[in-house]
């Protein structure tokens, strides 16, 4: 599967913006998807996670509560909401997609990955 993701930019912090993912193939709706996130010289870093339905979903402590992943099967597209966003939270965000279903924190469980897309928010 390839993935796009797309929907960054610049925004003042408080603000919102909405990334997509949008996949190729006929099993997106097999795999476990999920978002995560690199700032400069920092570590990538979990976001938030979704599981093959879209029912259950898993989020990072930082972001509770401020965003929401979804996904739409019918479009092959995955979605993260993001409001009151903070400086602290620009860094490159990708999307990753598990072959097995899995939709954890764990990076390393992800076979494939979109080529991120870059949040900017400004202070």
């Amino acid at each position: 599967v390839q993935l796009q993701a797309s929907g960054g930019g610049l925004v003042q912090a408080g603000g919102s913006l909405r990334l997509s993912c949008a996949a190729s193939g006929r099993t997106f709706s097999r795999y476990g998807m999920a978002w995560f996130r690199q700032a400069p010289e920092k570590e990538r870093e979990f976001v938030a996670s979704v599981n093959w339905s879209g029912g259950s979903t898993s989020y990072s402590d930082s972001v509770k509560g401020r965003f929401t992943i979804s996904r739409d099967n019918a479009k092959n597209t995955m979605y993260l909401q993001m409001n009151s966003l903070k400086p602290e939270e620009t860094a490159v965000y990708y999307c990753a997609a598990s072959g097995s279903g899995y939709y954890g924190v764990g990076n390393a469980r992800y076979n494939y990955w979109g080529q991120g897309t870059l949040v900017t928010v400004s202070s």
